[in-house]
């Protein structure tokens, strides 16, 4: 017998309806409608929840092959949360640009380190373009931090290129514009997310 068959069992043999269920576990009655139609597997915790409710254990609610399966899925939603939570602070970190001495400023025939804010006798376009590039870091990398337990396809396939893009056109404009130092702080970051993606789930 499946999850979804015994789930079904158990609450009719306690004469539950699926509301009364999902107010006893603090889950929606979508998510245990979800459950019974098979269309949907709850978290461990849930399963935890569900096993304690009913008095059995977890390996008499799920087949062999159902807890591995499981145990995969939660694995891979566990490292996609460290991911996010890694990436979006690093592209927060970005803020620091605006007020640590990462940049060069020559002036009177000498090179003073100077923040962001401070930045004085560059292009006009070099500095708009420095300033686009660390909020647009630090908007992505709040968006990440902020939207962890979103489930959108557009968020779920965008949020890497975006953090990742941005990440790599900093770099480069850095390196355009002849900031070593935040070149390489920005370049940091980019290597430890690419490190992570290698092991993307």
């Amino acid at each position: 017998m499946e999850f979804n068959e015994k789930l079904q069992q158990l609450r009719k043999q306690r004469g539950l309806t699926q509301e009364e269920l999902a107010e006893m576990l603090y889950v929606s009655r979508t998510a245990v409608s979800k459950w019974e139609s098979g269309r949907g597997t709850p978290s461990i915790d849930s399963l935890k929840a569900i096993a304690t409710f009913f008095h059995v254990t977890i390996d008499q609610l799920l087949s062999g092959e159902e807890l591995l399966t499981l145990a995969q899925e939660d694995r891979q939603q566990s490292q996609r949360h460290l991911r996010d939570l890694v990436y979006g602070l690093l592209d927060v970190s970005c803020a620091l640009l605006l007020f640590l001495p990462f940049f060069a400023q020559e002036g009177n025939g000498t090179v003073r380190a100077v923040s962001l804010l401070s930045l004085a006798g560059v292009s006009v376009f070099l500095k708009a373009a420095c300033w686009a590039v660390t909020v647009g870091m630090v908007a992505v990398g709040l968006m990440t931090l902020a939207l962890q337990n979103c489930s959108k396809a557009f968020w779920l396939c965008s949020k890497d290129v975006l953090s990742l893009g941005l990440n790599t056109a900093a770099v480069l404009l850095m390196i355009i514009g002849r900031q070593p130092y935040a070149a390489a702080y920005l370049f940091a970051f980019l290597v430890i997310k690419g490190l992570l993606l290698l092991k993307k789930p």
